[in-house]
């Protein structure tokens, strides 16, 4: 416990003690450092894009810059986006716009601009969003299954009866699509 006098995580000499940290703590200075070398002068914005402008949006969308011109009064957000998104995007911009002003508590944003590859040093010029759902398994036709379980009948090994089995349907489906192919 603390003594009279002491706040908790500093001694008595002003120093402070190292111990558990929570990790926000640990990692704030990087965000705001990494963040104003983007123009976010909140990084709120990037920590809290998905609360900021709503999880569907948020999934195919990504901040990338808030730049300022001379002159002009309020500043411009660019937003990553994956071409097959980027119509849907566009009708979403009001809202996009509004939303984000709203975070930073006056119309600091006065344009959105969308931008299909990041500046270099950002993900490398890719987009990065939630990978796709992954597709549903094709049915195996019942002829293969019963193969592939013959192929593998010897094995006492339940593991690896099934990976052989698993290996013979792939192969057998592989050369019944040669076949048709050709």
């Amino acid at each position: 416990m603390a003594e009279e006098g002491e706040s908790y995580g500093w001694n008595r000499k002003g120093r402070r003690m190292r111990g558990f940290e929570p990790a926000s703590g640990l990692l704030k200075d990087r965000i705001r450092t990494a963040g104003e070398s983007r123009g976010f002068a909140v990084t709120r914005l990037l920590t809290h894009w998905p609360e900021v402008v709503g999880e569907e949006i948020a999934r195919i969308t990504r901040p990338v810059k808030v730049g300022y011109s001379k002159g002009a009064f309020g500043a411009t957000l660019t937003v990553l986006v994956k071409p097959t998104d980027a119509p849907m995007v566009q009708m979403q911009l009001p809202r996009i716009h509004e939303r984000v002003n709203a975070c930073y508590g006056y119309a600091a944003i006065s344009r959105v601009l969308l931008t299909q590859t990041a500046p270099m040093g950002f993900a490398d010029g890719q987009a990065l969003f939630s990978p796709a759902p992954p597709a549903e398994p094709v049915a195996m036709p019942p002829e293969i299954i019963t193969q592939a379980r013959e192929t593998a009948d010897g094995v006492h090994d339940e593991g690896l009866r099934n990976a052989l089995e698993t290996l013979a349907q792939n192969i057998l489906t592989r050369r019944s699509k040669k076949e048709a192919e050709e």
